[in-house]
């Protein structure tokens, strides 16, 4: 007899729908938006988004301690409900604000989408990942339904954006509104056989956080992680330079959101079969085979010309990204203390994202503007290349299940 989904893997699969929905209704065109009707230049909107970066690295490193002190309790998630509520808002005061001044505006939009997005993105995907290992379900098909809810929106943000670009913005804290009445629906209890292995008696205290900075697989991770996290530089400015490739800005706006939607429509069925590819050959191989496609993909973004090809490379994103996320999880869950799982994930992965996007997004836009985006593309692959064949050597390898991951007293 098969058997139901779980109440907890519906519900978080919608809060992952609605969240990736009030994400891409604000930001997936945000490039764009910032290009042609703010008027920022490629420098200053890299500017932009290495505030974003900073904004981020700091929310994330409180998120992840924060959350791994809060266990299943949903406080943090509450306070990420009240942003995405109000992100309609807060997109047009930033734009306002960016008419006033240029930095005072970077500094409220970097800090609003960095604590909301980019910063939110990583407490429910560890929230629900914390929650899948104690109940029946994979992450990765709660993840995927993340996937979705990006790529519905997607599809519609192009033709609004054409109407209105505000009205992404309304769809956005519509969204959020849905969220808080499916987060007042959630209600978590971890198993008792659960609680006491993985959270124990003791709290996770700071001590146990910083115990990871003397850990070498720790930095190997963070090394790997280093390389990788380049896609995101890629992605921020993608809009910009697939949208010249039409007659007019307008067509290209259009068929940017039709080709994310269908690349994130692909990403989702790669999410629902992550976890297999990922069982089958280990979480250190998936890591790997992870960043080998995305160097390839750039490397193909800076040699292919022409809206057809450069469209199947960003299709790459849609096998790269779900077999690293599956992978960083299982890969953090075998080699680390789960208690501290929200820490490693937003500090070893997503924070290690922003410091790299921080560093890397002025220098993408100057580049972008001295030697154009095909050339920078070929730098970016070249260094991903680079990390990921290092980290080969540098990752521990799959360990049998019956091993102890991490002593608790931080054993290297």
């Amino acid at each position: 007899m098969k058997k139901r989904p779980s109440r907890s893997y519906l519900l978080l699969s919608a809060l992952l729908f609605f969240f990736f929905v009030t994400w891409s209704s604000s930001s997936s065109l945000l490039s764009i938006w910032l290009h042609q009707e703010v008027g920022m230049k490629a420098s200053e909107t890299g500017i932009i988004f290495s505030v974003l970066s900073v904004s981020a690295l700091f929310a994330q490193v409180f998120y992840g301690f924060i959350q791994d002190r809060l266990g299943l309790r949903k406080n943090l998630l509450w306070f990420i409900t009240a942003l995405l509520i109000f992100s309609g808002p807060a997109y047009l005061l930033f734009s306002y604000l960016l008419s006033l001044n240029i930095l005072l505006g970077s500094v409220f939009g970097g800090l609003f989408i960095g604590m909301t997005f980019n910063g939110g993105i990583g407490v429910l995907e560890s929230y629900t990942e914390r929650v899948a290992r104690q109940s029946t379900f994979e992450f990765g098909r709660a993840r995927m339904w993340g996937s979705l809810g990006w790529a519905v929106a997607t599809f519609f943000a192009g033709l609004l954006f054409n109407i209105n670009p505000d009205l992404n913005f309304l769809v956005a804290s519509c969204a959020g509104l849905v969220f808080f009445c499916l987060l007042a629906r959630l209600k978590v209890a971890a198993p008792a056989s659960m609680e006491k292995l993985e959270i124990g008696a003791k709290k996770v205290s700071l001590e146990d956080a910083l115990r990871l900075l003397r850990l070498p697989r720790f930095w190997a991770l963070i090394f790997f992680v280093v390389g990788t996290c380049i896609y995101g530089v890629y992605d921020q400015q993608f809009p910009v330079y697939f949208s010249s490739q039409f007659p007019t800005l307008r067509e290209g706006n259009a068929m940017f959101g039709y080709l994310n939607s269908f690349q994130v429509f692909l990403e989702a069925a790669g999410m629902f079969c992550a976890p297999w590819l990922v069982n089958k050959i280990g979480a250190k191989n998936g890591l790997i085979f992870a960043g080998m496609v995305m160097a390839m993909r750039m490397i193909a973004s800076g040699l292919v010309e022409g809206p057809l090809l450069i469209s199947i490379t960003k299709l790459l994103h849609a096998l790269e990204l779900p077999v690293l996320l599956v992978a960083i999880f299982k890969y953090n869950s075998l080699n680390f203390d789960k208690r501290l799982s929200s820490t490693i994930y937003l500090v070893g992965f997503a924070c290690t994202s922003s410091v790299i996007g921080t560093v890397l997004s002025p220098l993408a836009g100057f580049s972008y503007e001295k030697f154009g985006f095909a050339q920078s593309y070929l730098i970016m692959g070249i260094m991903v290349f680079c990390t990921t064949f290092i980290s080969i050597f540098l990752l521990r390898p799959n360990k049998p299940s019956t091993e102890q991951p991490f002593l608790q007293q931080g054993a290297v």
